[in-house]
């Protein structure tokens, strides 16, 4: 079964690697936005199987964005995994508490980041 992703990353090399690697070995389809207003449009025009958000981006940042997908009705039960570089453990509770489904730490390897996807929501 092929899903929807929606990447929404300020950094396009980012977007870009992570695209070409869940279009290619997963064969999934991708939509990219790069800030987080541009991630709510996206989200609610495509309606993703599951979102994989940047924590740290300019204006609007990743906890706020995924506060603001939560609180609107056509996007509220999109699954979202956080990327993130920050890898200490208060760091991780916080992202916890958001609620989110999962947490991704960058730097990602491109070749499993697909099955690290998968198995954090369960579509093995």
């Amino acid at each position: 079964m092929s899903h929807r992703i929606l990447i929404i990353d300020d950094e396009e090399d980012i977007r870009d690697v992570a695209a070409l690697s869940l279009e290619t070995v997963a064969g999934w389809d991708v939509v990219v936005a790069s800030s987080g207003a541009q991630g709510l449009a996206r989200a609610i025009e495509h309606q993703p199987d599951a979102i994989l958000l940047d924590v740290m981006m300019p204006g609007m940042d990743g906890p706020t964005t995924f506060r603001e997908l939560r609180n609107n009705p056509a996007t509220a039960k999109i699954p979202v995994l956080l990327l993130t570089a920050k890898v200490q453990a208060s760091d991780q509770r916080r992202f916890a508490d958001l609620g989110v489904d999962g947490v991704l730490f960058k730097p990602f390897d491109p070749m499993t980041l697909s099955t690290q996807i998968a198995a954090v929501l369960g579509w093995n």
